[in-house]
């Protein structure tokens, strides 16, 4: 039986920069090198966004660093990479989309029990600024709160 190391790379700014609805897990196409890249946690989605490409969903702008012990097959650093969803989804993200000011954000990439890769994406609504100020108050109130239940 394998143990594998639970690798999770999360998108922090994307629950300040959004307002998000509709997540699914989506498998993510990689190649040797890259699975390997990620199993050491050398992978950023901060930047990246999903889009269309031909009736199927790429991840655009997601950095996985080259391995170390990989030769002249490394692979490229940011490049599209395709997403794995069942045609529905991809029917209903698509829809989704059309709406004015809708992005599809990846949220999260881990690996899965089973060894896969797979990524956590939502639709994507963009924050107002008073909406952001929102947020930064509602957290700021609840560390307050938690401070001062510790202290009790």
């Amino acid at each position: 039986m394998k143990i594998h190391k639970t690798v999770t790379i999360l998108n922090k700014r994307a629950r300040f920069e959004y307002e998000l609805s509709d997540e699914v897990e989506a498998g993510i196409v990689l190649t040797g090198t890259e699975i390997k890249s990620l199993r050491s946690s050398k992978a950023s989605i901060t930047e990246s966004f999903c889009q269309f490409i031909n009736d199927e969903l790429y991840i655009i702008n997601m950095s996985i660093e080259e391995y170390k012990l990989g030769t002249f097959y490394n692979h490229k650093i940011k490049r599209e990479r395709k997403l794995l969803l069942h045609k529905k989804e991809l029917l209903k993200f698509n829809k989704k989309l059309n709406d004015i000011g809708n992005s599809i954000i990846p949220l999260k990439l881990f690996i899965n029990d089973a060894g896969k890769a797979k990524v956590l994406i939502a639709v994507g609504r963009g924050k107002k600024l008073y909406d952001k100020r929102e947020s930064i108050k509602d957290r700021e109130s609840k560390r307050n709160l938690d401070r001062i239940l510790k202290k009790s």
